[in-house]
């Protein structure tokens, strides 16, 4: 994965990303892991079942890590352990400094494994250099950090990025090439940011006449706001003609600028991570898409990464790490990149449905249920 593929391979790729479902893929993965498994494949283990896996997620305003990541890693540990292995669980609420410390007490606690999902890739390094002095290995989590680490699993982040903006483009149709597009991208800190960034110009140069793009510190939806404020007043808000919002949190916040700036009709406008506010407003018409990043397929395979390494069963542990990437600070890292889905109106049921991420009853609530009903959803 650290070479760029042709463009006609990266087009082949978002072709099979939004047509494949979730079930597909669990179903893949599942069936190569389990046909490996049982302990006569395995290295003698370093540890039995009595293990504590640490998990450090970034933030509670990314509405999927407490509700989806950390509980399915939970039971995902147990299910592993025979219910014996536990997770020591910390959430950094978007402070780094808070994160650093919460990565400290971890060792202090020598915990077995770590798994972080890093609020900044740089200044995290010296923690997990401590961890690794003091012989804890480290799992990067849907961000890849930096330092010594051991492993990395999360999505196809550069695809995510491709998905976005292939799907404006196809939006558009015959008038892309004459279409004002305002870019609003992540946080420079997070290292997903520009690779989505990288994916989303993949696609978009040359297709589209790119305006105006916004870095976001730290993801804030007030700070997406504020700079959509201000593409408004520069651009003019009939000249706007769609906006790459690199996630749901800020495409929340840059239809409500739109909309307070008086828009008729609001152009198409992309997302990540299919927050359930995010998916009614696609069945509302407010947003457009958004990516869907299967969370039981990143979450379960980080889970058994973090337990096949403390537990030094090799062969599982490489059969799930059979991507590579590089950091600025290390070189062919194992990884695994999980693809994604664009979601649209047209495929909720094949996917956040289908998956028991939400039911239909969750999206329909009464403020959605007309909207829901025409096209098809309940």
């Amino acid at each position: 994965m650290n070479a760029r593929p042709p463009h006609a391979s990266v087009v082949r790729r978002i072709g099979i990303a939004a047509a494949a479902s979730f079930s597909a893929l669990s179903l893949t993965a599942c069936g190569v892991i389990d046909g490996i498994g049982g302990g006569d494949s395995s290295a003698s283990p370093q540890k039995g079942d009595d293990i504590t896996v640490g998990l450090l997620l970034p933030d509670k305003d990314t509405a999927r890590f407490e509700k989806f990541d950390y509980p399915l890693i939970k039971k995902e540990v147990g299910a592993l352990t025979d219910g014996k292995g536990k997770v020591a669980y910390a959430n950094a609420e978007a402070s780094t400094d808070k994160q650093s410390q919460q990565f400290q007490q971890m060792i202090d606690d020598q915990v077995d494994v770590i798994l972080v999902d890093a609020l900044d890739s740089k200044t995290i390094a010296s923690d997990v250099q401590k961890a690794k002095d003091a012989g804890i290995p480290v799992i990067a989590y849907d961000r890849l950090a930096e330092g010594p680490i051991d492993a990395y699993v999360s999505h196809d982040n550069e695809l995510v990025g491709e998905v976005q903006g292939r799907s404006l483009i196809q939006e558009l149709g015959s008038k892309a090439a004459s279409s004002k597009v305002v870019m609003m991208n992540g946080d420079p800190a997070d290292p997903n940011t520009a690779r989505f960034k990288e994916g989303a110009l993949d696609e978009l140069e040359g297709e589209v006449k790119i305006v105006k793009q916004y870095d976001t510190d730290k993801w804030s939806p007030e700070v997406a706001k504020a700079n959509m404020d201000k593409a408004i007043k520069a651009v003019g808000l009939a000249n706007i003609a769609a906006v790459y919002s690199a996630n749901d949190g800020m495409a929340g916040a840059v239809i409500d600028a739109l909309k307070e700036a008086g828009a008729a009709k609001l152009p198409p406008v992309t997302g990540q991570d299919a927050n359930l506010d995010a998916v009614q407003r696609i069945v509302a018409g407010d947003q457009f898409m958004t990516v869907y990043k299967p969370f039981l397929l990143e979450a379960t395979n980080a889970a058994k990464m973090a337990v096949y390494k403390v537990q030094g069963r090799d062969i599982e542990f490489d059969a799930l790490t059979q991507d590579s990437v590089d950091s600025p600070t290390q070189e062919n890292i194992p990884a695994q990149l999980v693809s994604v889905v664009a979601l649209t109106k047209d495929n909720i049921e094949s996917t956040v449905i289908r998956d028991g991420v939400y039911t239909a009853k969750d999206i329909c609530t009464a403020e959605y249920a007309a909207d829901c009903a025409a096209i098809g959803l309940k």
